[in-house]
């Protein structure tokens, strides 16, 4: 059985530097998935997905990501997927998670450091300090996943991928089906 890793959280929080670390170091055949690439692939008809007229492109896109984790889980691989996941979205890949042992684990570091990384990058990244913002504060509260967060505020990459590794090791981050 191969091992999924989610490994969320708002823009700004590290996710694809601490993902890059967590598969680059595995001591198996792993593939990091990039979310942000599905959503790239889109070029005509492209909505940002964090306005509420995205709804249906963001359920195809994540129908995409799960069918995607699906053949590579299939050939062996285990699977880092990086990406703003939501638990409004967990539903497909719980539905998948009977293939999968499933671990969920979201950055979350305090709003003034999402927004410094966030501002910070370049390029075609996310840097809007209103979407930043929003972002984070989807991410305040999980409910019943609440445990699955992790303050990176004060962790650099390497200690934050750590920390990921650690977690998901522990077994306390897995999701059900």
């Amino acid at each position: 059985m191969s091992d999924v890793l989610l490994l969320t959280g708002p823009s700004g929080s590290g996710k694809t530097t601490v993902a890059r670390l967590v598969a680059t170091d595995a001591s198996g055949p792993t593939v990091h998935l990039t979310t942000d690439e599905f959503y790239r692939a889109i070029r005509t008809g492209f909505v940002a997905p964090w306005l509420a007229e995205a709804q249906h492109q963001n359920e195809v896109v994540v129908d995409a990501i799960v069918a995607t984790v699906g053949v590579y889980t299939r050939g062996g691989y285990d699977v880092v997927v990086d990406g703003i996941i939501g638990p409004w979205f967990l539903g497909p890949f719980r539905a998948a998670a009977a293939e999968w042992r499933m671990s969920y684990v979201v950055l979350r570091p305090d709003l003034d450091t999402t927004l410094r990384r966030g501002q910070a990058r370049d390029g075609v990244e996310l840097t809007d300090v209103d979407a930043l913002t929003g972002l984070h504060g989807a991410f305040a509260d999980l409910g019943e996943l609440e445990a699955h967060a992790i303050d990176t505020s004060m962790l650099d990459p390497a200690a934050t991928a750590a920390e990921v590794r650690k977690a998901v090791a522990s077994g306390d981050y897995l999701l059900s089906a």
